[in-house]
């Protein structure tokens, strides 16, 4: 049945994506789980606690620049924007004004960071040259992922309680579409190889398929879990990732074979993902403490364990350096952005 779901979904895509009822992009290889848990004893090592500014509250997503190794992190409840340079491992601004800040996505193509205001129900646009805002978009309720649709140069958020993807021209910073999901929704990706806009509907326990061009849903399809809210696309092995909040799972979806592979229990709370492509590891933050730590080598996906941290909702790699960071809301009262290397035993 699921099968069919994705025949559906992708087959029937407009002709700005490339999928075909047999494929989606690009052809890869089968992917197996491996249940096991690998033998390394700590999976990720301490490098460094870096001091944040602003209250010891809650942080969201994060968005990594691998031509400047900027990381910019949503300080949800701090209210801002911090910008940490990963090459000079220093923070280099923190700047306020970002009330209730949620996703962040940085677009180089167009020296712009796109930042989700929930407070003020709004998209705000930085110049990364500057770190000004230049523009404001209004129409959503609770802007929330965000994803950049290069070849149409269009921005794309979630509108998490309004239940609809907010669509920005980039090139104008104008809002140029509004798209119904029927429900809540998660967080949204595009994906290179087929040039679609994928979303999770998370109170539907569906994902559904955009066409960046027309804006318009080209088809829906169920997910076997609870909530699906996060997930991640592994655009060279055609595959996603899915965290599911309701009941704790790691979806694991064959974007070539078009099928569910497996359904992985995982800690409490799961949300943000990241993947190291150089080293294979997928990294999912788990509010509830944890961040479960998998290797996907030879046709297998592994698990390497779970690394705790207080509140470790959100995770970023560097893909050149593979250090991954950790902003944390509270470590001795203070937040702090904790910097990890990857045990590579």
């Amino acid at each position: 049945m699921l099968v069919g779901h994705f025949i559906a979904l992708f087959g029937a895509l407009a002709t700005s994506c490339n999928a075909s009822a047999n494929s989606l992009g690009a052809a890869a290889g089968p992917l197996t789980v491996n249940h096991e848990v690998a033998r390394i004893a700590k999976p990720l090592r301490l490098i460094a606690d870096i001091p944040l500014p602003g209250d010891a509250k809650r942080f969201d997503y994060q968005s990594f620049d691998p031509g400047t190794g900027r990381l910019y992190i949503s300080h949800m409840y701090g209210n801002r924007l911090d910008v940490f340079d990963t090459r000079a491992q220093k923070l280099i601004a923190s700047k306020e004004g970002f009330p209730g800040a949620t996703g962040v996505l940085s677009v180089p193509q167009q020296h712009k960071v796109y930042v989700s205001v929930t407070a003020r129900h709004e998209v705000a646009v930085v110049d990364d040259r500057t770190l000004a805002i230049v523009a404001r978009i209004a129409g959503a309720k609770f802007p929330d992922g965000i994803a950049y649709a290069a070849t149409e140069q269009k921005v794309f958020v979630s509108d998490e309680s309004g239940g609809i993807d907010l669509v920005i021209d980039a090139r104008t910073n104008a809002r140029v579409g509004i798209i119904p999901l029927g429900g809540e929704a998660g967080n949204t990706h595009y994906d290179a190889p087929s040039d679609c806009i994928v979303v999770a509907v998370q109170t539907k326990n569906e994902m559904v398929a955009i066409d960046p061009v027309t804006d318009r849903i080209v088809q829906r399809y169920a997910v076997p879990c609870d909530h699906p809210h996060g997930f991640l696309i592994d655009e060279a092995h055609r595959l996603a990732f899915v965290t599911c909040e309701g009941d704790s799972r790691l979806l694991i979806l064959n974007l070539r074979a078009m099928k569910t592979i497996a359904s992985v229990k995982i800690p409490a709370e799961p949300d943000v993902l990241a993947f190291d492509g150089r080293l294979q590891r997928l990294y999912i933050g788990c509010e509830s403490g944890a961040v479960a730590i998998f290797e996907e080598r030879d046709g297998s996906l592994t698990s390497l364990g779970v690394y705790r941290a207080p509140h470790a909702h959100t995770v970023a790699v560097d893909p050149a350096s593979h250090k991954v960071y950790l902003p944390l809301q509270d470590v001795g009262g203070k937040p702090v952005l904790r910097i990890l290397s990857p045990s590579l035993e």
